[in-house]
């Protein structure tokens, strides 16, 4: 399988997956949006990844290529009907291309928090393993606030209704981290923008040790980013049952 990969910041990458996709033989390309790099052709390619950022999708004026990326996120998933699987930024740039809306939450989602499995999530294969509820790695400011047409959600929590969802076939956005590694929370504190969120999240204190916390749960983050990517690659040899 070739795998292109759109990231927004160096430090924000697939993580994990990286070993799966080794282990699996797969092939992948990175494009570094926010460096200048230009989307490739689509031609060879069997699954589009599309990670997370500091920045927020309604920054075109600031920000041009989100315009270029969304329009190539919109004819990948609509127009080609081809797997997506877009994380936290990712996720929000995949309802937005589609007709959906992101907006700033009262107060950002930080650190280790629980989803419930939607009716919908609960009959979807990417979800298969899971439990009805989950513990998960949190890091965002913004949320889908209104859902494209032909969107379902399939997992959520108090704080952001809308923590997974599907579109079509196989078109996936996850706004919790399921990437993470080992290096993730030493990586993005040292982000400004990554810094003020979790201190405004956590408190200056606790913000302070969210790496000791997180730490001992990467074993179990590991094995959910193994389910995702395991169940994902069933569904693009498999298809999707009836």
């Amino acid at each position: 399988m070739r795998i292109l990969v759109f990231q927004h910041l160096a430090v924000e990458h697939p993580g994990i997956f990286r070993d799966f996709w080794a282990e699996a033989g797969h092939q992948w390309d990175t494009v570094e949006l926010d460096a200048g790099e230009q989307i490739p052709a689509f031609d060879t390619y069997d699954l589009l990844t599309v990670m997370g950022g500091p920045m927020d999708v309604w920054q075109e004026e600031q920000l041009p290529w989100l315009v270029t990326e969304k329009a190539a996120i919109k004819h990948w998933v609509r127009e080609l009907g081809r797997p997506y699987l877009g994380i936290c930024l990712g996720h929000q740039l995949l309802a937005e291309a589609l007709g959906g809306k992101v907006t700033l939450m009262t107060r950002p989602e930080v650190g280790l928090a629980d989803v419930t499995v939607t009716a919908s999530g609960a009959h979807d294969p990417l979800f298969d393993g899971f439990g009805s509820q989950f513990e998960t790695f949190q890091w965002h400011g913004a949320e889908v606030s209104t859902l494209p047409e032909g969107m379902e959600i399939l997992a959520a929590n108090a704080a952001c209704p809308v923590q997974a969802m599907r579109w079509g076939r196989h078109a996936y956005g996850i706004q919790y981290h399921v990437e993470i590694t080992p290096d993730t929370v030493r990586d993005w504190e040292a982000i400004p923008e990554y810094k003020a969120s979790l201190e405004q999240a956590l408190g200056v204190e606790q913000a302070a040790s969210l790496g000791t916390v997180v730490l001992p749960r990467i074993p179990y983050f590991n094995g959910a980013a193994r389910l995702v990517h395991d169940n994902l690659s069933l569904l693009m040899t498999q298809g999707r049952p009836e």
